[in-house]
Parts: C-alpha cells; structure tokens; sequence
C-alpha cells in the first residue's frame, strides 16, 4: 500500500517476464548442462559415469591451463595500460562542438563496426611483408617482423589489433564523461588561474570516473575473454604464443572432446572472471573513495 492506500500496481512485473524466460533459455540452461558435464565422464551419448570433481581437481592440474592463465593475464594488463589513458587523451583531443565534434564521432567508431573475425583478417592481411602496408613498412625500416614466426611479434600484434579495434569504446564513453561536465567547473578553475593539467586531474578525471570504472570492467571482461582475433590472425601460435584462455578451451572441448575437463574449465574460467572483475571493480571504488576523502580535506 502506498501513502495514499492505494493498492500498488504489480502488473508490470509481468513486461519483465519475457526477458526472464529469455535470460533462462538463453543463460541459466545452458550453464546448468555445462554444470551437469563437468561431474560426469561422457562415454559416448547414451553412456556416462558420475565422477565428481575429478575433472576439477585434473584441470587445476594441467600445465598448460597456468601457463595460458598468466598469458592472458598479461595480455589483459597491457591492454588496460594501453587502452585506457589512449582513450583518456584520443576524448580530450577531440571537438566537443560543431560538425566536427560529429565528423570525428563517427570516425572514431567506425572500427567498432567491424565484425571480430573481418578485424583478425585485416590485421593478417595488414602484417603480411609482401602485401601489407605495416609488415612491409617493418621491412623497410630494417626490423625483422614476423607475427607467423615469431613470438613476441604475433603477441605485439595481437595487443597492436586489439588497442586500434576497442580504444575507440573507451575514448567515446570518456567523451561522454567529458560532455557530462556542467561548465560552471570550468569557469571557476579560469577564474582561479588553473593550469590545464589541474582541471584534468581535480575535475575533468574526477567526473570521469563512472565511465571509467565502466570502461575498465568492459575491456578487461572482453579481452580475459578474446578468442576470434588471435584464432583468425595466428591460430594461437607460433606456438602457444596468443593461445588464451578461450582458445585453450575452445581445443579442449572442440579439438580434443574432453567435454567434462572443458565443462569444469569453462566452469573455472568463469568464476576467475567473476572474481577478477569484482576485485577490480571494489579497488577502483576504494581509489575513488580515497580521492573524494582527500579533496573534501
């Protein structure tokens, strides 16, 4: 009853239901049959045996999963450390008014139109020393490049591929951060005299951080999560060199047909990414705490 005593309407709880029934079908089913493999040994389709969680206790084992678990960890680090102060400075450099503030809008997005798989074909076809503009250019210069050959080039590519694909998101959602800024702030901080690195670092990053803490959790789910670009690029290779933790598990499940070890790595793979996000994201909310407490001093 509301202050009114009239009855409250429940009615449109039942718009919500369509997309309950959706998230389930779509979510919750299939996550409880990866749930069901990952304590079974499938035989074959009519015949399994209830194993526990020794499938768990096996992969927790296994080499290569902890080798590719801190590759992935590394490449998702440097894409953050990359990704999002080039973000930071590609949304302060941009217009904010005007048909160029448009024109640059959508200049800026336009890769984040490309499809995943276009994105990793572009890049093989752009590293190529006979045919593409940056593996000849290498050439040229007298630097022995090669993402098919050598490690440290294929995984500098792939993190070359995923800044020039996705650090367009993070430059539009601080741009939006930017636009959000009331221009009373600035006004204040011209009639204080101040510089522009202490309007960036007392207003314009303090009124970014929503859109940052945004930002953050975004890329970092999506590449602990990269698979298309590195499979269409180098296969995972040379060697294991850009193998992630989705590429292993796509080999796991697909290659080798180990569906209960995929079930309970995949199962793994998922609360790691749980708990990272939910790590990272309570330490920004601490950091930003911290700041606010220190400005209000």
């Amino acid at each position: 009853m509301n202050g009114t005593n009239k009855p409250i309407n429940q009615r449109a709880w039942w718009l919500v239901l369509p997309v309950l029934l959706c998230v389930a079908f779509s979510a919750i089913v299939p996550l409880m049959t990866v749930v069901n493999y990952s304590v079974q040994d499938i035989i074959s389709p009519e015949r399994r045996v209830f194993v526990g969680t020794e499938w768990f206790a096996a992969v927790m084992r296994d080499g290569e999963l902890h080798a590719a678990l801190w590759r992935q960890l590394g490449f998702s680090i440097a894409v953050l450390l990359v990704e999002i102060p080039l973000g930071i400075v590609l949304a302060l450099s941009m217009p904010s008014t005007g048909w160029k503030a448009s024109a640059v809008l959508v200049v800026v997005a336009l890769s984040l139109l490309i499809p995943w798989n276009v994105v990793g074909t572009i890049w093989q076809i752009f590293g190529r020393a006979d045919i593409g503009l940056f593996g000849y250019a290498l050439q040229k210069l007298g630097i022995d490049y090669s993402y098919t050959g050598n490690a440290r080039d294929a995984w500098l590519t792939v993190l070359l591929m995923d800044v020039w694909h996705w650090t367009p998101l993070v430059a539009l959602l601080c741009f939006a951060g930017l636009r959000s800024i009331p221009d009373a702030y600035y006004q204040a901080a011209r009639i204080d005299g101040a510089s522009k690195f202490a309007v960036f670092r007392y207003i314009q990053l303090p009124k970014m951080r929503g859109v940052l803490v945004i930002a953050v959790l975004l890329r970092f789910m999506d590449s602990f999560m990269i698979y298309t670009e590195p499979f269409v690029l180098t296969g995972g290779g040379p060697g294991n060199a850009t193998t992630f933790l989705s590429q292993y598990l796509t080999q796991k499940a697909v290659g080798q047909f180990d569906l209960g070890p995929a079930a309970a790595f995949s199962l793994i793979y998922f609360l790691i990414i749980l708990l990272l996000c939910f790590v990272l994201y309570n330490w920004m909310l601490r950091v930003g705490t911290q700041d606010v407490v220190e400005e209000t001093k």
